[in-house]
């Protein structure tokens, strides 16, 4: 019997479900530590998006892989970022089954055209074909799974630095792109404020960033771990954000427990 992608869950479908819930907003998780069981926890937490981090956090192809199939079975929506745009980072990650993919450091318009570019099959795109040896494709177990390839990839693309925020409604505009991301730390870094995210123009930015994308009718999200700052940008119109994080949970939670029994 042929099988059908249901357990991959579109990014791009849960935020056009959640707007129409009188705008609820989406919340995710990063899952940065490189196992597939820290995954499986957050995607069985009620979150809506767990962030598999293949830019900072200790992640291969293979505990990628690893991760997507843990949180396969979940209502969650498993979206990967990726160390950059090259597209054959891009095409690798898109034949393990990541249906949603993150691509930081955009900050043109143009960059953001060419990631569109990297994760299509031509002739509107770039991605090289291998799906008969990919998970992706189930190993040619999906249907029609070339035809259809590219309307099930949500790309999402982060701000995080002046030139970006400068061109964000046209970044956000461009053809192909899904949803947009702010990550606010690198931002901060970008305007002269290394490690303070709450500084007003950086929040500022961020604002401003949230109404340049809703102008170009793209959802946006915020990276936003402060509970206080992810409540403000929710309010600002934020369709999504990412509040935390496997690592940091682990370390405040044994943090907090070692301190009250000292105590």
């Amino acid at each position: 019997m042929p099988l059908r992608l249901s357990t991959d869950r579109s990014l791009a479908a849960l935020l056009a479900a959640a707007a129409d819930e009188e705008g609820r907003p989406l919340v995710g998780a990063w899952s940065s530590m490189g196992s597939p069981v820290a995954a499986e926890i957050l995607a069985g937490s009620g979150l809506d998006v767990v962030l598999v981090d293949g830019e900072h956090g200790p992640n291969d192809l293979t505990s990628i892989l690893a991760q997507l199939q843990a949180t396969a079975a979940y209502p969650v929506a498993t979206l990967v970022r990726v160390p950059s745009g090259d597209p054959v980072g891009l095409k690798r990650i898109l034949d393990l089954g990541a249906t949603n993919v993150l691509v930081p450091m955009v900050d043109s318009a143009a960059q953001a055209a060419d990631a569109v570019r990297a994760v299509r099959y031509p002739p509107a795109g770039i991605r090289g074909v291998g799906s008969a040896l990919a998970r992706s494709s189930r190993w040619s177990r999906v249907p029609g799974y070339l035809d259809g390839a590219d309307e099930g990839i949500t790309l999402v693309v982060q701000l995080e630095t002046r030139a970006a925020i400068d061109d964000a409604e046209a970044i956000a505009g461009t053809d192909g792109v899904g949803a947009v991301l702010v990550g606010p730390a690198d931002l901060a870094a970008s305007l002269g404020h290394l490690g303070q995210q709450d500084h007003p123009e950086v929040v500022a930015a961020v604002l401003g960033a949230i109404d340049a994308c809703r102008r170009a009718g793209t959802p946006v999200g915020v990276n936003a771990f402060d509970p206080a700052m992810a409540d403000r940008y929710l309010e600002a119109g934020a369709a999504y954000v990412v509040v935390g994080s496997d690592v940091t949970l682990v370390a405040r939670g044994a943090e907090s427990l070692a301190d009250r029994l000292r105590r």
